[in-house]
C-alpha cells in the first residue's frame, strides 16, 4: 500500500514539474504580454469631493481602497481631502482645493530602491516619506509652481497658490 502510494506521489510530481517547465518556457515566448507594473499605491481616506484623473484623461471619483496609478492626478474639492499611501508606504495628505500630480512612481520591494516625483499645482499636501525617503533622500522629489523641493526630512507640509 505504502509503494503505490509513493508512487502516486512520485508521478504527481513529475506532472507539477513538467507543467511549471511549461509555463517557465511559454512565459518567455517572444509574443508573450509583458508583466503590468503593479500599481503605485491606493487611496486609504476620503472626505467630501475627490477626484482621480488618469494618464488617458479618465476621471472618477475617488473612495477609500481605489488603485492609484504610477501617473496619477488627485483633486480635491473645498471642504474636501484625501490619503494616499504608497507602496514604498510613503504617506500623501491633500488638503481642501488641491491638485496634485503623481508624476512618477517606481519602486523595488527587494531593494528598496526607487523614486518619488509628485508637483502640487494648487492647494496643500503633507508628505511623509517611507522607505525611499529612508535609503535615498535624494529620490523624493517635489515640484510647486515657482521651485522644485529637495527632501531632506521625512515629514513636512507644502502649500501653493496655484498663480505663476
Amino acid at each position: 500500500m505504502m509503494k503505490k502510494f509513493l508512487s502516486v506521489l512520485g508521478g504527481l510530481a513529475l506532472c507539477g514539474a513538467a507543467a511549471l517547465a511549461q509555463a517557465q518556457s511559454s512565459s518567455s515566448a517572444p509574443n508573450a504580454k509583458p508583466i503590468a507594473e503593479p500599481q503605485a499605491g491606493f487611496v486609504k481616506s476620503v472626505r467630501g469631493n475627490v477626484q482621480l484623473l488618469s494618464a488617458a484623461g479618465t476621471s472618477r471619483t475617488a473612495s477609500a481602497g481605489d488603485a492609484l496609478a504610477a501617473v496619477d492626478r488627485i483633486v480635491t474639492g473645498p471642504d474636501s481631502s484625501a490619503s494616499v499611501v504608497l507602496r514604498d508606504d510613503t504617506t500623501l495628505m491633500v488638503g481642501p482645493s488641491s491638485r496634485l500630480d503623481l508624476k512618477e512612481f517606481h519602486f523595488n520591494s527587494t531593494t528598496h530602491e526607487g523614486g518619488v516625483l509628485v508637483s502640487l499645482l494648487r492647494g496643500s499636501m503633507r508628505m511623509i516619506t517611507g522607505l525611499i525617503g529612508k535609503t535615498n533622500p535624494d529620490a523624493i522629489r517635489v515640484e510647486t509652481q515657482t521651485a522644485t523641493i529637495g527632501i531632506r526630512g521625512t515629514d513636512f507640509i507644502v502649500q501653493a497658490d496655484g498663480q505663476p
